[in-house]
């Protein structure tokens, strides 16, 4: 009898340990507690393949404050956001003929595509809202940063413009390509572009 008693207690232990085990790992999530997430494990999809002909010779790195107010009658929204701006430019290889190089000897013509900025962008990890203002009487406006963001693109990618960026591309595009064809074998090489010959 006692044996039994003791088989009971053992196993009324069990299922009671076991019991709040379970409880212990479902309630926060039966609570929405506990700070988890479902992943849902779906399939990943290549969408496209492209090739890159771009020839990348320069980069600009800008920072830039960006300040925007929607001002109303009934208080105004703004916000105050430090940009740090990478500006990238080279010349499109892809865009080349067959009528752009011409070959004599050990001497090399070459007319390389005008320079074009290939990518602007936002470094995320550089880039913060300073000071974020929403009016007494105004709703949050959660575009506020997004439209500073884009103003600041568009004003980074302008500056560089200013600033030479196409020009430094191409002199460094031909820098390359120099050193490219001095590697298989060619003496004399002239360039003929935007900026002239060298």
């Amino acid at each position: 009898m006692a044996r039994a008693k003791l088989i009971a207690v053992a196993v009324l232990f069990a299922v009671l340990f076991s019991g709040g085990l379970f409880l212990g790992f479902k309630m926060p999530a039966w609570l929405g507690a506990g700070g988890r997430f479902k992943v849902a494990n779906t399939a990943t999809l290549l969408q496209q393949v492209q090739t890159l002909s771009q020839l990348v010779t320069v980069k600009y790195v800008i920072e830039k404050i960006v300040l925007l107010e929607d001002v109303k009658w009934y208080g105004d929204n703004r916000v105050l956001l430090l940009t740090h701006g990478v500006v990238k430019a080279g010349v499109d290889l892809a865009r080349l003929q067959p009528a752009d190089l011409e070959i004599s000897g050990q001497r090399v013509t070459l007319r390389l595509p005008p320079a074009q900025v290939t990518d602007v962008y936002l470094d995320d990890s550089q880039t913060r809202v300073v000071e974020r203002e929403t009016g007494l009487l105004r709703l949050f406006d959660k575009n506020l940063e997004q439209t500073a963001r884009q103003t600041a693109i568009d004003d980074i990618g302008r500056a560089a413009r200013r600033s030479g960026i196409l020009k430094d591309a191409e002199e460094r595009a031909q820098t390359q390509v120099k050193q490219l064809l001095r590697q298989l074998g060619f003496e004399q090489m002239k360039f003929q572009g935007a900026t002239g010959g060298s």
